[in-house]
């Protein structure tokens, strides 16, 4: 397993997505997963206060829960990177339009409080990665850099992360904690794959990895992306899952071309290949995979080891290049 610098942690280059553990995958098969994650060299682990309360009968406990019985029945806490996510957490009835939903925010007390409440569903005291899991505009910016600011400083967080953000409020918040002379953030998690959306699609609360987010990273060597829904759940691979709306356009199948091309000269998989581009771009970007079975975790972890050409990485990256409908 490869490892990259985040902060001042060494992370395995593939992050382990809890959010389906103790919702949609039961306890033994998720504790079964994440024992072959770290037996195979990894220790990054993800989660959030909410996974998955959209599921009927969950409640957003379900991950963290299921995380805290594990560490406690392998005592290994200290072996794994913990990366959890506050601020999108629903405090009023969840409806069936998720855009009606109230979520906690990213005020001092609503912060206070859901880390409270994730580190009793956890078992711990600490977490090693906490993110602002989506963006509270209601909130100014230095009331949220100061409070994580204070966290840090008590130790029940290790270091700051922001996700689903836009450019703008990327670097303005940026600027927020370097004027204040407090810690910013050493990680963003944001939507990003090899295909590209149409321009202007929404994704609701989801924000993707678009040209301006990608030159911000870029400007911040401090900075490494995470990636989730790298594999588009499981479009690239199966024909039972046609590409999603905004990314089913003729570029695409363009693309998708040169990624075939690219999986069959190396003996990769599709989604490997798609793992490799983004392990190996500029900037790097580390996947947060999200799996259910074994097949899919060992594909993934040895996506690790797939080293793509120059000439292959070119391709990739012309075919990627190519203007959207709408640019």
């Amino acid at each position: 397993m490869r490892h990259h610098r985040i902060g001042d942690r060494n992370v395995s280059a593939l992050c382990l997505g809890a959010m389906p553990f103790g919702a949609r995958i039961d306890e033994e098969t998720s504790f079964a997963l994440l024992d072959r994650f770290v037996e195979r060299g990894g220790n990054f682990i993800d989660t959030a206060d909410n996974y998955c309360f959209w599921i009927d009968g969950r409640t957003g406990d379900e991950s963290e829960t299921l995380l805290g019985r594990w560490f406690a029945r392998r005592g290994n806490r200290d072996e794994v990177i913990l990366a959890s996510k506050l601020g999108g957490r629903p405090v009023g009835p969840v409806g069936t339009d998720r855009s009606q939903d109230i979520l906690e925010g990213l005020s001092a007390p609503a912060v206070r409080a859901a880390l409270k409440g994730s580190l009793e569903r956890l078992g711990t005291d600490r977490v090693d990665l906490l993110y602002r899991h989506v963006d509270d505009p209601a909130t100014p910016q230095e009331e949220t850099v100061r409070v994580f600011g204070e966290l840090i400083a008590d130790g029940t967080v290790g270091m700051a992360g922001v996700s689903n953000l836009t450019a703008e409020r990327l670097r303005t918040g940026e600027e927020t904690a370097t004027a204040l002379g407090l810690p910013g953030a050493v990680a963003l998690q944001q939507r990003h794959t090899y295909l590209r959306p149409l321009p202007g699609t929404d994704f609701g609360v989801q924000r993707y990895a678009d040209d301006a987010v990608l030159a911000e990273v870029r400007r911040r060597p401090g900075l490494t992306l995470l990636a989730y829904t790298a594999l588009l759940d499981g479009a690239y691979s199966n024909p039972a899952k046609p590409l999603p709306a905004p990314y089913d356009h003729p570029v695409s199948h363009r693309q998708l071309a040169a990624l075939r091309q690219v999986a069959a000269e190396s003996g990769a998989t599709v989604n490997q290949v798609v793992y490799a581009w983004l392990l190996g771009g500029d900037p790097v970007v580390l996947p947060v995979i999200g799996v259910s079975t074994f097949g899919q975790l060992d594909e993934a972890l040895e996506a690790v080891d797939v080293e793509l050409t120059a000439d292959q990485r070119t391709l990739l990256d012309t075919a990627r290049a190519e203007p959207l409908p709408g640019e």
